[in-house]
This record gives structure tokens, C-alpha cells and sequence, in this order.
């Protein structure tokens, strides 16, 4: 074999080696590509094709319109009302700012909205909504439609908004919505749809899971970037659940109508606890807060030394008085250090070491017994009582009554209020003295009650039962707990003492020399018992009482409180009511009428024991306490 042919003989081997081990590597490689095949096609296949329809189709949430919030009559307070608003798709204008600036000419934008929308559309993808505007007027709407040609990107879209019918009446009970923040998240998706609100404040706060409902979802066709081509399914969300109050919206605001600011008046069904109206002057527009509130807004009512956003019926800290010293009797009684006929000397003053304590009354009331001492107000029994029994039997009885302690009513924020205890003033660095137990016999000292704690108090002394204050009568059309007089406990105190307590309370009102007999009730209603108290917002000196002090030449921010506390019936009651006046100079003077007109009107509006709404709750035992002829 020539040198020619044995070089063409390695070339062909070679070549054939090189061509085996392609085919071999093609074999393999369509031999993977087959095995891949079948797995995805046959192995996984009904994964990816549940994966790719998943791709295809966008399930997205829709926002249940909100729970209404109902009065025990069943006017809606709170409700829905259709939200005309603006929508902006950034990938639907190739420029946002010119779009902008011609919807500027036709609903003018301010700095901030604009600024606001701007930076919205550089967070969020461009195929997703932005709002420009809220609340559009039917011509607003209108016009934008109109111009729809020179407006890409810009489409009109219908939501709900929040509406409180009853504005300011209402606004410290039924509170407001907002737009959700970050630590109101708790994984709830609705929480992340835009428009969404959230309660901020009072029943709309206390019931917002139920009121919130649950979301419906709509099922779009979408492409490869996520842009909407049709819509496939649609399932509504399930409207939130209403909820039915125990307040009557007309004597609220009959009731606001009679009161000046800086007053409270708190109603209460005595037999079960239920609130008919907690009135507060003054108050605030919840509407204000569905648009947003503006800083002028939000100063004039912060710089507003009435405090138009605190509820001071619950929040509202104030020292109780004279109507306190019925708590003071039942606890000298119960502790036996006072007997109901016993008689105390007021001689218009009590010594104590080298201080004096003032009787109201200078000339003095000379020998009075417990009931005679309620019905005249008598400071100086109650000095003795209070020395005799005290500070922490007092504090005690006190708490029993719902003073100085929480209760469960459905408004965030509700403050307990203060019973002092020797205990307390100790962890303060500071001794508790004979003195001080002296003053707290009467209501005064370093008590902090609220309106709604007197009226429980009221509530419990008319009927002896435990009674928790609420609002809430019925959720989603069921009632709650608590419609009834028997749900709730005795109080333990024995009926003698509060008979005595209750008539010493009706001879207040109707017996000649009673501090309140000018608030007696007409006739025809019937009768009701009650307590005056004013209490002192500024020392008054010896040097002032010799130099015959008068109240009424004080400027009004000295003047005392006026206070007043009654239920009626007296033979079965029903109504309980706690009035509080600031700087209202006294009791039976600015307090006690009120509370005379307010329950008037309590029965001519709710008129209980002939069907009214006031008797559709189960009716409570009848009070022993007998007739008393006047």
C-alpha cells in the first residue's frame, strides 16, 4: 500500500471515529430532549397547563360594601352612598404629566394631588389604577366624560363612601372610617384593595370585623404583561353585617339641641343598661374625614379649648360631688358605723385638728339622720360617716357601683375614671390623711368619674343589679346579650339600704326643702328621684368666706361644676340619667332641670310600658320600694 493510500486510510478512520461520536452525542441529546418531553407532556403535564392558565387568568378581590350602623328605631346613622372618582392608567398615556395638566383645566388639581398621584404611578406597575380624585359632583363627572377624547388614560369609576346622616349628633358614638394603616393589618387581602376603609373611632372602630364583610372576586383574561383583555367571572362579596344600636337618634339630638358646650348628658334604660342617648356638646362632622382632613381643619379643632374630638360623657374626668354621697351611706351601713335613725349635729361645720370643714349650708342643718342628711345635702353627716367608715370601705362600695373601674361599652378609648385608695396615694410618695377621707365623703378630693360612670351608678342604686352600660342591641339582625334584666347579677346590697337610699333620693325632688324639688317631674309622668352635686374646680379660702364669697362674681372658668343624677320612675324605674355642667355654678340650678326635660322627653318619645321601644326589652322585677306620699 502506497504512502498515498495508507494517509487516506487514517483520514477516513479518523473522520469515522468523529462521526460516531457526533451521531452518538445527537442520539443522546434527542434522546434527553424525548425524556424531557414526556415528562412534561405526560409526567407534569397537568401541572403546567394549570400553571399556564393561571398565567392567563387574574383573580383579583372586590371590595364588599360596609355594615350599616342602625338606631333601636332603625334609621341608618351610618350608610353607603355611591363615590363618582377619577382612575389614571399610566400605561394608557404616553405621558402622564401632560394628561394631568389638561384634567387640571377641567377639575382643578392642587400641588399635592398631583404630587400624590405622581408618586402612586412610580410605586405601582403601569397597568394599575391610581385615583386622582374622589367625590366627583355629577358635573365634575360630566365634564370629564365629556372630554374623555383629550383625557388618555383618565376613566371614571364608581365605588361607596361612608355617610353619616346624622353628622355631629351622633359622631362621638358611631365614630368614622379611614383608610387602613400599617398596623392595621392582620392579613386580611381586603385590607390591601385601594378605596377600602377601616373604623377609626367608636361602634365603626368596636365592630369593624362585622361590619367589614367578606370580599367577592371577579376573574379577568389577562396577556403576557398582566394587561386586562376581558373579564370571565364575576362572584359579588358579601355585604358587611348591620349593626343596630340602642340609641334613639331623635332624642339625641333633641337633647344636644337643649345643652351649651361644655355639657354631658347620659340616658340609660336602668333595667338592662342599654344607652338612649349619651349627648356632648361640642362635637365634630365624621363626614369631614371620608375626603381626607385638612390641616386648617385638624388645627381649628386641636387648638379648640372645648375639645370638639373627646367624648366627654366617657371621657370626660370630673369630681362627682354630692352625687356621691349615697355610695358614702351604703358604706357606712354595711360596715354598721352609721345606723339609718341615727342623728348628727351640724352645726355648719366640722374641727378636725386645725382645720375646719365647711358645711354648705354656714347656718348648719342641726340634727339630721341619714335620709334627712340626703335630701338636704348635708356636708358635715357625711364628714362623720366618711371618718367613721373609711377611705377604703368607701373606694370599695365605690367600684361596685361601676366607679373608678372599666366597663365593657363598645367605645374604644373609654377612660375608668379614679376611686382613690390609701394604697394609691401611698405608691405616690404621699401619706394618706384623716383629712383626705374627710373631703372624699362628700365627692370631693382626687376623684376622676366620668358622666357615664355616674349614670351606671344611677342605674345600679335604682335597680341593685350589676348593669354594664352598651350600645349595641342587635348584629346582623341577632341580638346580643344584655337586652335583659335578668342578665345581670344582683349587686349583693341589701334591700333596706337601698330602699332608704332611693327614698332619700326621691325627697330630694319632692319633699319641701329638697336641694332639686324645683325639677320635680309634671304630673302626669310621674315622679323621680334624684342628687344635686357641685363641686369646686378652685379653692375657696377662709379669708373669701368671711368677706361673704359669691359664686356668681367668679369668672366662669372658676365656677364650680353643676351635677345631677336621677331615674324614674321611682316606682318602677326604667330611665336613669347623669348630667354634668361645667362651670355650671350648681346643681339644682343648671343641672337638675336638664335632666327634668331630658327624661320629659325620654317619655313622651319612648314611652315606656305602653309598646314603646323602651318597653320591648324583658321588663325587670319590680322595685320594692313602695309609693312614698310627698
Amino acid at each position: 500500500m502506497s504512502r498515498k493510500q495508507r494517509e487516506e486510510e487514517r483520514v477516513r478512520g479518523i473522520f469515522g471515529r468523529r462521526a460516531l461520536l457526533l451521531g452518538a452525542g445527537q442520539m443522546g441529546l434527542l434522546g434527553f430532549l424525548a425524556h424531557r418531553l414526556h415528562t412534561l407532556q405526560v409526567d407534569e403535564g397537568e401541572r403546567y397547563a394549570t400553571l399556564a392558565e393561571e398565567n392567563r387568568l387574574s383573580a383579583r378581590l372586590l371590595a364588599p360594601p360596609r355594615g350599616r350602623v342602625l338606631d333601636r328605631e332603625g334609621r341608618v346613622v351610618a350608610g353607603n352612598q355611591l363615590n363618582w372618582r377619577a382612575l389614571l392608567v399610566a400605561e394608557q398615556t404616553s405621558d402622564v404629566s401632560a394628561t394631568l395638566e389638561t384634567l387640571t383645566k377641567i377639575i382643578p388639581l392642587t400641588d399635592a394631588e398631583r404630587a400624590r398621584i405622581e408618586r402612586e404611578v412610580r410605586r405601582r406597575r403601569r397597568f394599575v389604577p391610581v385615583v386622582v380624585r374622589e367625590f366627583l359632583s355629577w358635573e365634575e363627572m360630566a365634564r370629564i366624560e365629556l372630554n374623555a377624547p383629550d383625557l388618555p388614560g383618565i376613566s371614571v369609576d364608581v365605588g361607596t363612601t361612608r355617610i353619616y346622616a346624622e353628622g355631629e349628633h351622633l359622631a362621638h358614638i358611631v365614630g368614622y372610617v379611614a383608610p387602613p394603616a400599617e398596623r392595621d393589618m392582620d392579613g386580611d387581602p381586603l385590607l390591601e384593595l385601594p378605596g377600602i376603609r377601616v373604623g377609626r373611632a367608636g361602634i365603626e372602630r368596636h365592630h369593624d370585623l362585622a361590619l367589614r364583610g367578606r370580599a367577592g372576586a371577579v376573574q379577568l383574561e389577562v396577556n403576557a404583561v398582566g394587561r386586562v383583555i376581558r373579564e370571565l367571572d364575576r362572584r359579588e362579596g358579601v355585604q358587611g353585617q348591620d349593626v343596630q344600636l340602642s340609641v334613639d337618634a331623635e332624642l339625641q339630638k333633641s337633647i344636644r339641641g337643649k345643652i351649651e358646650e361644655g355639657t354631658s348628658v347620659v340616658l340609660m334604660d336602668a333595667r338592662n343598661g342599654e344607652l338612649l342617648a349619651m349627648a356632648t356638646q361640642p362635637s365634630f362632622d365624621p363626614n369631614v374625614f371620608n375626603s381626607g382632613v385638612s390641616a386648617a381643619q385638624w388645627r381649628e379643632w386641636t387648638a379648640n379649648r372645648a375639645t370638639p374630638l373627646i367624648n366627654k360623657a366617657t371621657n370626660g374626668l370630673y369630681a362627682p360631688g354630692s352625687t356621691f354621697k349615697m355610695v358614702v351611706a351604703l358604706a357606712g351601713l354595711e360596715a354598721r358605723v352609721v345606723t339609718p335613725g341615727e342623728r348628727i349635729n351640724c352645726p355648719g361645720y366640722m374641727d378636725l385638728g386645725d382645720t375646719r370643714f365647711h358645711c354648705w349650708h354656714r347656718p348648719g342643718h342641726g340634727g339630721v339622720d341619714m335620709r334627712t342628711a340626703i335630701k338636704l345635702s348635708c356636708d358635715v353627716y357625711f364628714y362623720e360617716v366618711a371618718k367613721r367608715v373609711g377611705m377604703d370601705r368607701i373606694a370599695a362600695m365605690a367600684r361596685r357601683f361601676g366607679l373608678g373601674v372599666p366597663l365593657e361599652i363598645e367605645l374604644p378609648g373609654t377612660r375608668p375614671g379614679l376611686v382613690p385608695t390609701r394604697e394609691w396615694r401611698q405608691a405616690q410618695g404621699k401619706p394618706w390623711a384623716l383629712g383626705d377621707t374627710v373631703v372624699h365623703g362628700i365627692g370631693q378630693g382626687f376623684y376622676q368619674l366620668t358622666p357615664l360612670s355616674l349614670a351606671t351608678m344611677t342605674a345600679r342604686l335604682a335597680t341593685g343589679r350589676a348593669v354594664q352600660p352598651h350600645l349595641t342591641r342587635s348584629i346582623g339582625g341577632r341580638p346580643v346579650r344584655g337586652t335583659r334584666a335578668e342578665d345581670w347579677p344582683s349587686l349583693g346590697i341589701p334591700e333596706r339600704d337601698l330602699r332608704l337610699v332611693r327614698e332619700a333620693m326621691w325627697a330630694v325632688v319632692n319633699e319641701q326643702g329638697g336641694t332639686a324639688r324645683a325639677a320635680r317631674l309634671p304630673t302626669e309622668i310621674g315622679t323621680m328621684a334624684g342628687k344635686t352635686g357641685t363641686t369646686q374646680v378652685r379653692r375657696v379660702s377662709r379669708e373669701q368666706r368671711e368677706r361673704g364669697f359669691r359664686v356668681d362674681q367668679l369668672p366662669r372658668e372658676w365656677r364650680p361644676h353643676a351635677l345631677f343624677v336621677a331615674f324614674a320612675p321611682v316606682e318602677n324605674p326604667v330611665f336613669a340619667v347623669a348630667v354634668v355642667v361645667e362651670h355650671g355654678t350648681s346643681g339644682s340650678g343648671a343641672a337638675a332641670p336638664l335632666a327634668r326635660d331630658v327624661l320629659v322627653e325620654a317619655f313622651q318619645r319612648l314611652r315606656p310600658g305602653q309598646g314603646g321601644p323602651a318597653a320591648r326589652v324583658a321588663e325587670a322585677p319590680r322595685s320594692p320600694i313602695p309609693p312614698v306620699r310627698p
